[in-house]
């Protein structure tokens, strides 16, 4: 298979690729669960989040928004203290925020689910990129949305941030058009 050439070849980075990455997302939990991850992510490598991603669902309850949302800080410095995560005190307390405001979102009548797939009408957006270099690393989209979230009270929500969301959740299709994936996500939208 002629993968998306950032995948390399590490055996979970692959798995990753040719299982999640441009799968159109439609579970409320998992769409938490990739903001949270995405924001964990600011300035590291992807492959060091999915390689502690098993933490982050162990230490944050499988991202149930309600039980995150109530963490006090004692919790939170306890999670900081576990290397299953990267302990960086702005991310973790950062993932409360976030969900704090995302049950504001469902006090509104909206959900996560909702909210990121208004933003392109519900189907995905196809791009026909050619190589790598040709995928930017944010877009317009990306940045009126980054300017929303962070109104409603959301962190770590930056433009190139939401737009990694947008690529992981399948709100947009980046897999270059020689990678069967491109194809196959494709054709889920």
């Amino acid at each position: 298979m002629q993968r998306c050439d950032w995948c390399g070849d590490d055996p979970l980075y692959m798995s990753y690729h040719d299982t999640e990455w441009g799968v159109p997302l439609r579970d409320e939990q998992s769409m938490f669960e990739f903001l949270v991850l995405e924001g964990a992510q600011a300035g590291l490598s992807w492959i060091t989040i999915l390689r502690k991603r098993d933490g982050y669902r162990s230490l944050f309850d499988n991202f149930d928004v309600q039980t995150v949302a109530s963490y006090s800080d004692e919790d939170l410095e306890g999670k900081l203290k576990d290397p299953q995560i990267v302990r960086n005190r702005l991310k973790v307390y950062g993932t409360r925020k976030n969900a704090q405001a995302t049950i504001k979102l469902y006090e509104q009548g909206s959900t996560l689910l909702d909210y990121f797939w208004g933003f392109v009408d519900g189907k995905p957006l196809q791009n026909s990129w050619r190589g790598m270099s040709d995928i930017p690393a944010s877009t317009a989209l990306s940045e009126k949305i980054s300017k929303d979230m962070k109104k409603r009270g959301f962190t770590f929500v930056g433009p190139t941030i939401i737009y990694a969301h947008m690529q992981a959740t399948g709100m947009v299709n980046d897999h270059i058009v020689s990678c069967p994936r491109h194809r196959e996500c494709a054709a889920l939208g």
